[in-house]
Parts: structure tokens; C-alpha cells; sequence
């Protein structure tokens, strides 16, 4: 039997359990954690063409609405996923396997 708890991904900046979105180093002091039914949406946000100057932003806003945790290997990444919490301010994240997050949310969010 699979605890709750179980870990469905890890990837040391962004976790997934039965529970949670956690995404590390959000706050300067630490983790920030959306249970799943807290989450309202998730859309892919392409860091190429246009948007290419964001994965510069290595943590924080540019835009006060995208927010950014602290991932000092963005600038290598291509994909990134904005997840809506209701919220003006949009947690934005970079999982180094961004496929395998978003499929893990779509499949616990309600919808």
C-alpha cells in the first residue's frame, strides 16, 4: 500500500507527493507548498523565442506575476510550468523533467 506521502517526483527543487506540490528555495527562507486541490490550472511557459530573456530570471519576478524559486539551472532549461492558484502572483517553476510534473498535476488537480 503507497503512503500519501510517497514521493512521485523529486528532482531536489521540485517535489511531487500524494499530497503536495512542493517547490524549493520559493522564499528566501524555504519551501513553498500547494496541496493539489489548492491548484486551479497548470500551462506550459516555453523559455525560447521571445521568452528566452526569462530563463535568466534565476529566482524572483520581473513581471509580478510570474514568481520564480530559486533554480541556478534554469538557463539551460526550455520549458518551464505556471501554475495557477487563484492568485495574481503565479508560482512558476522549472522541474528538470517538466513532462512528468505537469502529467502528475493534470492527474491530481480538480478540474
Amino acid at each position: 500500500m503507497n503512503s500519501p506521502n510517497a514521493s512521485l517526483y523529486d528532482d531536489g527543487g521540485i517535489a511531487c507527493d500524494g499530497q503536495q506540490l512542493m517547490i524549493r528555495w520559493y522564499y528566501l527562507w524555504g519551501a513553498k507548498r500547494i496541496p493539489y486541490a489548492s491548484i486551479k490550472g497548470v500551462t506550459e511557459l516555453p523559455l525560447t523565442g521571445l521568452n528566452a530573456v526569462r530563463r535568466w530570471r534565476i529566482w524572483g519576478s520581473g513581471d509580478f506575476i510570474h514568481w520564480w524559486n530559486l533554480d541556478t539551472k534554469r538557463p539551460d532549461k526550455r520549458l518551464a510550468l505556471v501554475i495557477d492558484v487563484g492568485r495574481h502572483i503565479r508560482p512558476t517553476i522549472t522541474p528538470n523533467d517538466p513532462e512528468t510534473v505537469e502529467a502528475i498535476l493534470k492527474g491530481r488537480i480538480a478540474v
